[in-house]
C-alpha cells in the first residue's frame, strides 16, 4: 500500500498542488490530465526529487515522507525505478555496462538476467546508446529502472516519442514486466489506448489537484451504455451533389465523408467544429 498527501505552493508560479491518493500494491495506474496539471510534480515528490512544504509519504508501511516529524528519506534511499521520455542512458557504457550500473549490491537475489530477457536485449548488450533505435533506448530505460528492484515504478510518458507500432510493442513489454515482478506502477499518459491497455487504474489530476481514482472505463465512458453517442469532428470541405450534400469531416485523426441534405450542408462553413451522433447499437465493426 502506498499512501501519500502532499500539498505544496510554488510561490514563483502561484502555483498550488494538493494531492491525496492510496495505491494498492500491484496497481498499474494511469496519471491523467492537461499539461501543467500537476502530474509530474506528484511523481517528482514521490521520488523525492521535490520537498513538499506537507506530505506524508508511507510505502509498505514505511514512511519516506512525513514532514509534521521531519522525516524526509533523500532520493539515493527510496526504492523508485524512474522512465522517462528522453532515454537518460550514460552514452559511454554499453547497453550492459548501463544495466550493471544499475544493480544494487545489497541486492537479495540479482533479477538482471530474467529483465534483460524478458526485455528482449540479450542481442544488445554490447552496443553503445548511439547504436541503438529509439525503442530499443527505451526498452534499456525500463530494463534499468526494474533491474534496482523498485517498489514503485515511475514513467512520465516514457513512450510518448515512440511511433505507434513501436509503442504498441513497448506496451506489451510493459505488461510483461509488471506483472512477472508484480510492480506499483504509475505512469503518466495522455494516450487513451494506452491507459486502457496497461492500467488497472486512473489517477485525474486537475489544476494540481488529485481526483478520485476509478477504472478506465468508468472515468473515459462514465454514462451508461445509450442507443447513440457523438463524436467532434472539424469540417474539411462541403459539396452538394444533385439532392445530396457530401460533407468531408475530420475525426481524431481520421477523414471520412458523411452525406446529409442540402439544407444542412449549406449551413456549415468550412473549419466549422460539429458533432457527429452514430447509433450505439448494431455497428459495422471491421478488423484489419
Amino acid at each position: 500500500m502506498i499512501r501519500i498527501k502532499a500539498n505544496h505552493l510554488f510561490k514563483e508560479a502561484s502555483f498550488h498542488v494538493s494531492f491525496d491518493v492510496n495505491i494498492e500494491q500491484g496497481d498499474f495506474i494511469g496519471i491523467f490530465g492537461p499539461s501543467g496539471a500537476g502530474k509530474t510534480t506528484l511523481l517528482n515528490i514521490i521520488s523525492g526529487l521535490i520537498d513538499a512544504n506537507n506530505t506524508f509519504l508511507e510505502v509498505n508501511g514505511i514512511k519516506w515522507v512525513d514532514t509534521s516529524k521531519n522525516i524526509s528519506l533523500p532520493p539515493q534511499k527510496r526504492k523508485v525505478g524512474m522512465v522517462f521520455q528522453d532515454f537518460a542512458l550514460f552514452p559511454h557504457l554499453t547497453v550492459l555496462q548501463n544495466l550493471n550500473y544499475a544493480t544494487n549490491k545489497n541486492q537479495k537475489e540479482d533479477n538482471s538476467e530474467e529483465v534483460i530477457t524478458i526485455m528482449g536485449l540479450k542481442e544488445l548488450l554490447t552496443l553503445f546508446p548511439h547504436q541503438l533505435s529509439g525503442g530499443q533506448k527505451q526498452r534499456v530505460a525500463i530494463a534499468r529502472a526494474v533491474i534496482q528492484q523498485p517498489e514503485i515504478l515511475l514513467l512520465d510518458e516514457p513512450l510518448s516519442a515512440l511511433d505507434p507500432s513501436l509503442r504498441s510493442k513497448l506496451q506489451d513489454y510493459l505488461l510483461k514486466i509488471h506483472a512477472r515482478f508484480q510492480l506499483t506502477t504509475l505512469m503518466i499518459s495522455h494516450d487513451i489506448p494506452e491507459i486502457f491497455k496497461l492500467c488497472n487504474k486512473v489517477l485525474p489530476i486537475e489544476n494540481g489537484q488529485s481526483k478520485e481514482l476509478t477504472s478506465p472505463l468508468l472515468y473515459f465512458n462514465p454514462s451508461p451504455l445509450q442507443g447513440k453517442f457523438r463524436l467532434d469532428a472539424k469540417v474539411l470541405n462541403i459539396k452538394c451533389v444533385d439532392v445530396l450534400g457530401i460533407i468531408t469531416l475530420l475525426i481524431g485523426k481520421e477523414v471520412i465523408q458523411v452525406t446529409t441534405n442540402p439544407e444542412i450542408a449549406d449551413s456549415l462553413v468550412l473549419e466549422q467544429e460539429v458533432k457527429i451522433s452514430i447509433k450505439a447499437f448494431q455497428p459495422i465493426i471491421e478488423i484489419d
